[in-house]
């Protein structure tokens, strides 16, 4: 991984606000955002192609990420 593609997606924080620093738990993350940045362009293109509106194909995705729920508790 080079220098770009650390800086391309955001700096991973705890909800304490604090940064994950381990380099290996960084690398996965900005692995599996590539992978759903291209996912989502590609399901995005598949639509604007099918005429369904753009609009529309924007909402879609915004709901489907609205929808994400959280499966482990709050640490306390």
């Amino acid at each position: 991984m080079n220098k770009q593609d650390e800086s391309r997606w955001a700096k991973w924080c705890r909800d304490d606000g604090s940064v994950v620093s381990c380099t290996e738990k960084v690398k996965v993350m900005n692995e599996n955002l590539d992978e759903l940045s291209q996912m989502a362009q590609d399901l995005f293109e598949d639509g604007l192609l099918m005429e369904v509106s753009e609009d529309q194909m924007r909402a879609v995705l915004h709901q489907l990420i609205d929808a994400l729920h959280n499966p482990y508790p709050a640490k306390a």
